[in-house]
């Protein structure tokens, strides 16, 4: 290994734009903040793989190969020996960006979804890459970053850049068919009558004293020839998100438009940002101010909120500094192009010794996306729902070698494999919600996703 070499692009090109160049590429992931806010800063694109830690069916594998113990205590171990510091400003310049499954999650408490997969997915998979790619969003400043790893970074440097110009000679700005209309077939996994029935089995949980809030997932299986990167251009086009993400990974393609951080390590600093609480945006100025304002006076939405507040708040205790965590936000209303989300922050600072291994293992799965009692709603979810989750409601992002780290909850996502799109959509579940009305939100949430797949409208009246 040579000492890493970071720089300014010479290309005048976006990180989406350069992406273009390496989407088919087995392994090219892409870290996108399409959505520029005070959250989405910067995207990142990982290239030239050379270390691989996953989990499949339980077996821990390192570069493909079994290895004894588990995947917390590895990342721990490698990340500390291999710590490279980040003279920069920027988010992640070496390290590792990968998922985590929901299923996995579900191992750690000791269960096993009772239903079967709908294909064969590792339930973590985390990547480190030699080469990024890295753009500040509001200023569109992109930088390389060669870590010397599989080659000199000199050399890797001046064979990306010669790489990326060949490219772009070769197919200037790929076409991604991005106003191509194409035929979908949606197939949800219950109908509203059996949806119905088991919400009102969740609640008779709620009243019984089991749990007090429950995430309910229901998962859409979509048949369509819309290639995945056509799907997540549109997406990330027309619903940008600050923690979108597009990782390529073969036989099998995950695109994501989340909008909720699960975890986000700076230094010592740590933050989680729950979302609670859905209104679809209006079709006119007043109709749109008019869901603002319900979302923000539902005492309902609130209730669910602080439940996940409290929730967080004691998983932050367990890692960080006595006193130090508190709630800076609190039922602030976010808009994004489809829906109004409520949303609050949980800080906190870590205590020495922990890092960033112990605090997603202290977090995950989120508590947005299971429920309170965490445990036994992670039992009721797979007694009621109707299918495995795989990696929905797990998490994507980065683990940098300094220590730092960015999750997001996996929301608004889609998993591709042999012309099938997988989609969760969920909401959570307390003793005031409405069957009907958290059945109609759930194909609200699902919307822009279908609709991007189609290429049009998707209209799902029809369905309810």
């Amino acid at each position: 290994m040579t000492e890493p070499l970071i720089c300014h692009s010479p290309f005048p090109y976006t990180a989406s734009q350069l992406f273009a160049l390496f989407a088919d590429e087995r392994d090219a992931v892409f870290l996108d903040s399409s959505l520029t806010n005070h959250l989405g800063r910067y995207s990142i694109i990982g290239l030239v793989p050379y270390h691989r830690v996953s989990v499949e069916q339980g077996q821990l594998k390192i570069d493909g190969k079994a290895r004894e113990g588990t995947a917390e205590t590895y990342l721990k171990a490698y990340l500390k020996k291999h710590y490279q510091a980040n003279p920069t400003d920027l988010p992640l310049t070496a390290g590792a960006i990968g998922y985590v499954s929901y299923d996995y999650g579900l191992a750690r408490y000791g269960m096993k979804s009772r239903h079967a997969p709908a294909f064969p997915l590792p339930d973590m998979n985390w990547v480190f890459y030699d080469f990024f790619i890295i753009e500040h969003r509001q200023s569109h400043a992109v930088w390389f970053a060669a870590n010397g790893q599989t080659m000199p970074a000199e050399a890797l440097l001046a064979q990306m850049k010669e790489k990326i110009r060949t490219r772009l000679q070769e197919r200037p700005f790929p076409r991604t068919g991005e106003n191509t209309q194409y035929a979908i077939t949606v197939q949800p996994d219950s109908t509203c009558e059996n949806y119905q029935r088991a919400l009102k089995k969740l609640r008779d949980y709620i009243v019984a004293g089991d749990v007090y809030v429950t995430n309910f997932t229901s998962t859409f299986h979509v048949q369509s020839h819309c290639p995945p990167y056509t799907f997540f251009s549109r997406l990330r086009r027309d619903n940008p998100s600050p923690f979108g993400a597009y990782l390529q990974y073969g036989s099998h393609q995950i695109i994501s438009a989340s909008m909720e951080r699960l975890l986000c390590l700076r230094d010592d600093q740590i933050e989680t940002r729950p979302i609670k609480g859905t209104r679809r945006r209006g079709k006119t100025y007043t109709e749109d101010e008019k869901l603002r304002q319900e979302l923000a006076q539902s005492q309902k939405d609130q209730s669910e909120l602080l439940m996940i507040v409290d929730l967080e708040r004691n998983d932050l205790h367990k890692i960080c500094r006595p006193g130090s965590v508190s709630v800076p936000t609190l039922f602030a209303i976010e808009p994004y192009a489809t829906v109004f989300h409520l949303i609050a922050d949980v800080t906190g600072t870590l205590r020495p010794g922990q890092t960033a291994i112990d605090a997603l293992t202290a977090l995950f799965p989120g508590g947005s996306i299971t429920g309170a009692p965490k445990q036994r709603a992670m039992e009721i979810i797979d007694e009621l729902e109707f299918s495995r989750r795989q990696l929905y409601t797990g998490t994507i992002g980065y683990l940098s070698l300094d220590g730092n780290c960015d999750l997001n909850i996996v929301i608004r996502t889609a998993v591709h494999h042999d012309d099938q799109y997988i989609i969760g959509v969920g909401g959570g579940i307390t003793a005031e919600s409405d069957e009907a009305f958290e059945y109609e939100e759930i194909w609200q949430k699902a919307k822009a996703l279908l609709s991007a797949l189609k290429g049009d409208t998707f209209n799902y009246e029809s369905y309810l």
